[in-house]
C-alpha cells in the first residue's frame, strides 16, 4: 500500500510540475524571455506528467499550434494509460 502513496504523490508533483512550467513558459513567450526548452515539457510529460502539460497547454493555450504537441502528448499519455491498466489487470488478476 505504501507503493500505491509513493506513486499517487509522484504523479501529483510531476503534474503539478508540468503544469507550472507550461504557465510559466507561456508567460515567458508573451514577454520575450529565455523560454522552457521542448524537450522539457517532453521529458516532463514521459516521466507521468502527461495530464499536466495537457491541461496546461488548453487552459494557458501554449503549444496548442504546435502538432508534435498536439499529437505527441495525447500519445504519451494513451501508452501511460495502458501501461497502467496492463499493470492493473496483472495486479489484480493475473498474479
Amino acid at each position: 500500500m505504501e507503493i500505491l502513496k509513493f506513486y499517487a504523490a509522484y504523479l501529483a508533483v510531476m503534474c503539478l510540475l508540468a503544469f507550472v512550467l507550461c504557465g510559466i513558459d507561456k508567460w515567458k513567450a508573451q514577454r520575450g524571455r529565455w523560454r522552457v526548452p521542448e524537450k522539457t515539457l517532453f521529458l516532463l510529460a514521459a516521466l507521468l506528467g502527461s495530464p499536466g502539460v495537457l491541461l496546461g497547454m488548453y487552459l494557458f493555450r501554449h503549444k496548442t499550434l504546435h502538432r508534435v504537441f498536439r499529437v505527441g502528448v495525447p500519445v504519451i499519455l494513451a501508452v501511460q494509460l495502458l501501461l497502467a491498466a496492463a499493470i492493473a489487470l496483472y495486479w489484480n488478476f493475473l498474479r
